[in-house]
């Protein structure tokens, strides 16, 4: 399965699964019935037992076009109305667990459901969705291009998020912070950091983690150290996380 990586606007990079195309089709299917089934509603039970069709029919070519046009609105506007309330998710989409999202780590808004829904429209009318499909599979993010008009892309929820925070660590309640000096520290530096740390850490590179404790104390000037070069390493990050969370 394809993944994607997020940087969101905090700093913390996050991989998702891309939904596959077949989770896709069959979420577009399940809407498709949903569709169908309110068209029945409305079409035939609503205007039967109420009847009026006979009354629509009576009236003049433009009011009974009006008419007509107001009961299928539902339909044109279903993926445009359900994504935008629904945090990027259909029926379909959350049978099939899957949902939209922005690939620049950004809630996505009303205007990227307008723009997706609006090239749908296209794709439909231009070959009857194939254009889509096929833009899906040619496309490493299997986006189709409502989905690259927008900068969206569709995700799978089915397994859990990999996230890897580039600066969060988990910290109690009741912590208290050894350096205030870590707050000349960027988040970048924060990231960095952490990121040379854990692989200095894999491949047992102590004197890379020594060489980083140097220039951690350059940037800070960080002063009565007590700790092994390790330790200190991890309080600096959990210091850092205290002050600027």
């Amino acid at each position: 399965m394809n993944e994607i990586t997020i940087t969101t606007t905090q700093n913390v990079a996050i991989n998702f699964n891309l939904a596959s195309i077949g989770d896709r089709i069959l979420a577009q299917i399940i809407d498709n019935l949903v569709k169908i089934a309110y068209a029945i509603v409305v079409f035939y039970l609503f205007l039967s037992i109420l009847n009026l069709e006979t009354y629509i029919e009576s009236l003049d070519r433009w009011s009974a076009m009006a008419i007509y046009s107001l009961l299928t609105l539902p339909i044109m506007l279903y993926s445009l109305v359900q994504e935008a309330l629904w945090d990027g998710q259909t029926v379909g989409k959350k049978l099939m667990n899957i949902k939209v999202i922005k690939i620049d780590g950004y809630q996505a808004g009303f205007g990227e459901y307008f723009m997706r829904w609006l090239l749908r429209i296209v794709e439909l009318f231009i070959g009857y969705g194939i254009i889509g499909l096929i833009v899906m599979v040619t496309n490493k993010k299997n986006q189709r291009l409502g989905d690259m008009a927008a900068g969206t892309a569709v995700i799978s929820l089915k397994n859990n998020i990999n996230i890897n925070h580039t600066i969060l660590q988990e910290i109690a309640e009741d912590y208290k912070p050894t350096y205030p000096e870590v707050v000349k520290l960027s988040d970048n530096d924060a990231r960095i950091i952490k990121e040379t740390l854990e692989l200095a850490i894999k491949n047992r590179d102590y004197s890379t983690i020594g060489k980083l404790k140097t220039k951690i104390i350059e940037v800070t000037a960080i002063k009565n150290i007590n700790q092994n070069d390790m330790d200190f390493m991890k309080t600096v990050l959990k210091d850092f996380n205290f002050y600027t969370r």
